[in-house]
């Protein structure tokens, strides 16, 4: 994409974000990284009035270029982040979810932006209003609900516990102070009770797992008792996920961590093939996927900062809350959360 198009998607994302004359917008990167895309977000700023900067740190030496969760960069420069904290708007492209950083920055009232994924994507997975109203939608459902189960043709059945913590949306842009979002991204998402997730999860072919941004090739069962996985069984992909997570020599690996499905019925199943290298929010994002994740909760305040993280995105399963459908076979039943035109 050349840079005037990214200076267009990155204009309609600030105007979308709220973005106005008066107030301060910083953007992060690292390295090399991505500096057409802050070049993008710094005409944007300016273009509707605001005062724009770049913050860029410096590469971290032997970086292996995979994300480190947790890990911002910042924790040994106090100073860039007291200077973030005064910005209205941080557009990060960096990536520094689940970091102590990321926290303090929103709890001083900066709204933050990340903004990852290939150009291309971007732009085709631009966010609307209308797209917002849905996925407020699941999220007002999910904030009331006590119970989630989900299932599936391939054995599924697990139940989780609701209501210990709060229920997040992501559709893409944020106005709103404090508050971080993800461009792309379509999906409302919560957490079980520490110890109040119980059954089993059976991932099929054609299920993903990030971060290895990977398809599942053969069936993986997990037993998950009292909110932690205690078996997991299944051929070479359930061998690769128990190495990784044992690799980590921390238990809290095994513990189940957000859960929730997705709204955006133009973000593709087969994404992974188009466009290698992104976090796969396309993946997380797509109409009518259960995705659950093992690791850390401390995003939705719990205590779990494990750096262990797989996001699971699953076709075609079904998902209740308070034993209502919500989604069925991978189609999302709540009017009110499905597209103009779907029936």
């Amino acid at each position: 994409m050349d840079q005037n198009m990214l200076n267009e998607i990155c204009l309609r994302q600030l105007t979308l974000s709220g973005v106005h004359e008066g107030e301060t917008v910083a953007i992060l990167s690292e390295g090399a990284e991505r500096l057409d895309y802050a070049d993008a977000f710094l005409y944007a700023a300016r273009r509707l009035g605001a005062a724009a900067y770049h913050l860029r740190l410096p590469a971290p030496a032997g970086s292996s270029g995979a994300w480190a969760v947790g890990e911002s960069g910042l924790a040994a420069n106090p100073q860039a982040v007291e200077a973030l904290k005064q910005a209205d708007m941080l557009v990060d492209l960096k990536f520094l979810l689940f970091s102590k950083e990321q926290f303090a920055i929103q709890d001083a009232g900066t709204r933050i932006l990340t903004a990852v994924e290939p150009a291309p994507l971007l732009a085709r997975l631009m966010p609307t209003p209308e797209l917002r109203e849905r996925v407020e939608v699941g999220a007002e459902l999910l904030s009331k609900a006590s119970s989630m189960r989900i299932t599936s043709p391939a054995g599924t059945d697990v139940t989780y516990r609701l209501g210990v913590y709060p229920t997040m949306s992501e559709y893409g842009y944020t106005d709103q102070p404090g508050r971080w979002d993800h461009w792309p991204a379509a999906f409302v998402f919560t957490g079980g009770a520490d110890d109040g997730v119980d059954g089993t999860i059976v991932l099929s072919p054609g299920d993903v797992l990030l971060p290895f941004n990977t398809y599942v090739q053969a069936p993986v069962t997990f037993t998950i008792e009292r909110g932690f996985i205690t078996d997991i069984r299944g051929g070479l992909d359930a061998e690769l996920l128990s190495s990784y997570i044992k690799s980590f020599d921390d238990p809290r690996g095994y513990g189940m961590s957000h859960v929730g499905w997705g709204l955006d019925e133009r973000a593709h199943w087969h994404g992974l093939m188009q466009f290698p290298g992104g976090m796969g929010m396309e993946l997380r994002s797509f109409y009518g996927n259960v995705m659950f994740s093992i690791g850390p909760n401390n995003e939705l305040g719990g205590p779990n900062d494990t750096p262990c993280h797989f996001d699971i995105p699953m076709r075609g399963c079904s998902l209740f809350l308070d034993d209502e459908p919500v989604v069925v076979d991978g189609d999302v039943v709540v009017p009110e959360m499905r597209p103009a035109g779907r029936h």
